[in-house]
């Protein structure tokens, strides 16, 4: 069997370990004699999977004793509800900086829960940077500051951790969520999709200070309610179970790789190949701030967007897919979660290479 590098914003790539192991585990998890799909998620067995995979993402992100952990469902779109239904009761208004395409998303789904203002936007600049913190202007009574830490789409990534006073800040991290160290004591809440650094699609983690939660809207439903989740220990309604435990698995092979700042490393060093070369190139470019790139999401277009189709051919023909960039912006862009080999950066800039030589 031959494995394809996949370039995919997600569901991504996800480590071939991790995959083996759970095709080895798939119909009798640990002599139980039950796939962990089977498994009732207040089972001896299932409540195990889920108190490691929790122990194990607080002990890789440092996630002080004053944070809950949240295992949900509904994905960071889910949650673009779920913080204002839960956050901005507090006073009833929110600030949203706006970087990108997931940033408008965020603050479109907000202002139906309560006043959102904009304190800083990337959109005179096209969304190729962001705005430096001394262009925001903050509410001091605003219940939270949200921000995207990494827009998949237009490849802009937050280098720094805002400074929001006693504003508890927000952070959607669904797509850099593991990649590098984080300082969680920072933010009020973080929340993410797990199909791009942590698992399958179906889990959203939500990491929530204490003091954060039970505030929610009366509109609020019950299984959306932090409170709610925090005290059933996400076991209100049935969470993900099977999302949790590949969750759990990819936990452990984050671990045994020398944790995030081994992560970090790695990904930076990925990200080095690709940005290295189209530098240079005069056939493709990004326009990405270089302070400011993703060292996850890397949009690039070749100089004669009619080649596009062309591109995307030769390099499916050579084991490599999902490049096409999104419709919003056109282009193409690799996506170099953590499960991304350095070899898949290195055979597409060799392909890349290869192409500007025949067509540029």
């Amino acid at each position: 069997m031959t494995r394809v590098f996949n370039f995919s914003p997600g569901p991504a790539t996800l480590p071939e370990s991790v995959l083996r192991q759970a095709a080895d585990e798939m119909v009798d998890w640990h002599g139980s004699g039950m796939s962990v799909m089977e498994m009732s998620h207040r089972g001896k067995e299932f409540m195990a999977i889920h108190a490691e995979t929790e122990s194990n993402l607080r002990e890789l992100m440092g996630i002080p004793a004053s944070y809950k952990v949240l295992f949900m469902q509904g994905g960071a779109i889910g949650e673009n509800a779920i913080v204002p239904m839960n956050l901005i009761g507090r006073t009833g208004m929110a600030d949203y900086v706006n970087t990108g395409e997931w940033s408008k998303k965020s603050l479109k789904e907000a202002k139906n829960y309560g006043t959102v203002s904009i304190a800083a936007s990337g959109e005179a600049g096209n969304f190729t940077a962001i705005p430096r913190q001394s262009e925001w202007k903050l509410q001091a009574n605003a219940s939270y500051v949200h921000i995207c830490s990494n827009e998949t789409i237009g490849g802009v990534e937050y280098h720094w951790t805002p400074e929001t006073g006693a504003v508890p800040l927000v952070a959607d991290m669904s797509s850099n969520i593991l990649s590098r160290p984080v300082d969680v004591a920072k933010y009020g809440l973080i929340y993410a999709g797990a199909q791009k650094n942590m698992g399958p699609s179906g889990l959203t983690v939500v990491i929530v200070r204490d003091d954060l939660i039970g505030h929610a809207l009366p509109i609020t439903p019950s299984a959306f309610n932090y409170k709610t989740q925090a005290d059933a220990d996400s076991m209100y309604n049935t969470p993900p179970t099977y999302a949790i435990y590949i969750a759990g698995l990819v936990l452990k092979y984050v671990k045994e790789r020398g944790g995030l700042p081994a992560m970090e490393e790695h990904n930076r060093a990925k990200a080095k190949v690709l940005y290295d070369y189209l530098d240079q190139s005069s056939f493709f470019s990004n326009p990405v701030a270089r302070e400011d790139r993703s060292l996850m999401n890397v949009p690039f277009k070749l100089k004669d967007e009619s080649l596009d189709d062309t591109f995307l051919k030769g390099a499916q023909d050579r084991g490599m897919i999902q490049l096409k960039g999104h419709r919003a912006v056109g282009g193409m862009r690799a996506s170099i979660y953590n499960a991304m080999p350095i070899e898949g950066v290195r055979a597409l800039v060799q392909y890349m290479k290869e192409f500007e030589a025949q067509h540029g």
